[in-house]
């Protein structure tokens, strides 16, 4: 089975929905109005994308990039690389290889020096994958939650 990784557009909020509600079951469902309206921000940030992975037609994956400005490393910028996920039913089949390649592609292309992304510190079998794809954890990361 092919997978193939697209831009998403504003037609993908509801696949988009459904697979951000597995990373995060707990949340609260956006009402479709506030959901457009959050969208229309995202399109609208220069060097963010969130791309979708397809099989067979389905929406099973996804992952948000923003290609960030950087005024130290010649200039260089980098990415940041947020909500990654994949359907439950399609994880171990490659989905997350073939986001991840167009991930790195779009790095590459943008002439950024890294790929930076947190992630849960209980999540050994992600750590696993990003490893695999030369993601390296060197740094301590640090988050603040805001009420």
């Amino acid at each position: 089975m092919t997978v193939t990784v697209r831009p998403a557009t504003g037609d993908d909020l509801a696949v988009l929905g459904a697979l951000l509600a597995e990373l995060h079951p707990d949340d609260p469902a956006l009402p479709p109005e506030q959901a457009a309206g959050i969208w229309q921000d995202i399109a609208d940030q220069s060097g963010r994308t969130v791309l979708i992975a397809e099989r067979d037609g389905l929406a099973v994956g996804t992952v948000d990039c923003l290609v960030v400005p950087n005024l130290t490393r010649g200039g260089r910028p980098f990415m940041l690389v947020e909500n990654v996920v994949v359907a439950g039913s399609a994880r171990r089949q490659g989905v997350a290889s073939r986001l991840f390649d167009e991930v790195i592609d779009r790095a590459r292309e943008a002439g950024c020096y890294k790929i930076q992304l947190l992630s849960r510190a209980e999540r050994d079998g992600a750590h696993r994958f990003y490893e695999s794809r030369d993601l390296r954890p060197i740094a301590k990361g640090f988050r603040r939650y805001l009420d």
